[in-house]
């Protein structure tokens, strides 16, 4: 690792953002920790877990394109703003309603689907507003990349400080702390020096700009691979997540600190994930590297999913956080470096729905088939569903390598040349 791994420090704003969105996300881990163990504890369910990961999420999928457009219509600063102040009081009521004591699932879960609408508006606003916090464009990949790393250290130190706090504290002292971290979020937000916001004219409705997105993602097949392959990861595979708390009570029979151990594992390999693609040299190929790790995750999964010993487990668990993080970084980094600025919200959004609103759907398929098949089958077979959409990259690759050789006969003059000889 060298300085080049950092790079995107170099400007103010996005120096700011990272500090201060740590600092969030560590607060969001312990919340997300605490409610799947307060949800298990409650039900014993791992379909429950399914449908409070999909409480959370779909309605992302529901109003992300919506958020979208507001993204591209309006100043992304002020909806990413008042997108994080929403957040604060949601997190705000859920530790209120914990530390009554006098609360049902359903109440967590009214309280998640709140979230989730919330999540829809922030997320392609605070994805775009992160290139222009950029200086130098040429760091934008570290810029996503580092972000990566951020969610995935929160990840690891989050559900492990949850972990601590569920036994010592008690579940309540968790979701104070996450509503407590908005502050940091919000005071590096107002700590920015932006350029000014100039307004746009927007011809079209609301509708319309949707279809004229749709419509430029269609006639991108480089932006729709990426996203179809990142919808079916969503689906099949990232909702193993959702079955960690049964390995943890069940297999391993331990506590809700086992819990966040577990999680916390998974944090520390997507968080080397992300320091590697970080790390990574301008005009790395990393449709190639998403192809490697997508292999990574799937076989990281089907080693842990029948592992019964514990070290062992979370070295496998280690392994496909370290593939997971691809998913998500890399399918990121090759949109936002090639969409068009203008369309750069709407693209975001259709992103976003492809990660949150799969998941949920995903988490209830899981949840589900669990119920029938068994949790560590279940998880053996997620870990197979990644090796296959990996077979597609592969396929895509070898495409793409044929495209590129046809063009280099087409276009070198030796070539044409020699042909015509």
């Amino acid at each position: 690792m060298d300085i080049t791994t950092f790079r995107a420090f170099k400007s103010r704003n996005y120096r700011l953002y990272f500090t201060g969105q740590s600092i969030s996300l560590i607060g969001t881990w312990m919340q997300k920790t605490a409610v799947s163990w307060v949800i298990y504890t409650l039900t014993h369910s791992t379909l429950m877990l399914g449908v409070t990961l999909f409480a959370s999420q779909f309605p992302s999928f529901l109003f992300s394109l919506m958020g979208g457009v507001v993204s591209d219509r309006y100043n992304r600063f002020r909806v990413l703003l008042l997108t994080q102040f929403a957040s604060m009081v949601q997190a705000v009521l859920l530790a209120v309603l914990i530390l009554l004591k006098h609360y049902e699932v359903w109440e967590i879960l009214s309280l998640s689907v709140m979230l989730g609408i919330i999540n829809a508006f922030d997320v392609p606003a605070r994805q775009s507003l992160v290139y222009e916090m950029v200086e130098d464009k040429n760091d934008l990949p570290n810029a996503l990349a580092l972000n990566s790393s951020m969610v995935n250290l929160s990840r690891l130190i989050g559900p492990a400080i949850a972990g601590l706090i569920l036994e010592g504290l008690g579940d309540g002292a968790c979701f104070v702390g996450n509503a407590m971290s908005f502050v940091a979020v919000i005071a590096s937000l107002l700590m920015m020096r932006l350029p000014k916001y100039v307004k746009k004219e927007h011809k079209k409705n609301v509708f319309g700009e949707l279809r004229e997105g749709f419509s430029y993602i269609k006639r991108t097949p480089s932006i729709l691979f990426v996203l179809v392959m990142l919808a079916l990861m969503s689906l099949m595979v990232l909702p193993f997540s959702t079955l960690i708390p049964y390995y943890a009570r069940d297999v391993f029979k331990g506590t809700a600190t086992t819990f966040g151990i577990i999680d916390s594992f998974i944090g520390l390999g997507a968080f080397s994930g992300a320091i590697f693609l970080a790390s990574q040299k301008p005009g790395a190929n990393l449709p190639k590297i998403l192809f490697i790790n997508t292999i990574v995750f799937g076989v990281g999964l089907m080693l842990f999913s029948h592992e019964g010993i514990y070290p062992l487990a979370l070295l496998f668990v280690t392994i496909a956080g370290f593939g997971m993080m691809s998913q998500v970084t890399v399918s990121n980094t090759l949109i936002q470096t090639t969409v068009d600025p203008a369309m750069r919200g709407r693209v975001i959004s259709f992103y976003a729905m492809a990660f949150f609103g799969m998941q949920p759907l995903g988490g209830l398929l899981v949840g589900a088939i669990s119920k029938w098949v068994g949790t560590k089958d279940t998880l053996m077979g997620e870990g197979v569903a990644a090796l296959l959409v990996a077979g597609l990259h592969w396929r895509h690759l070898r495409s793409e390598k044929r495209k590129a050789k046809v063009k280099k006969v087409v276009i070198d003059p030796t070539v044409v040349h020699a042909v015509q000889s």
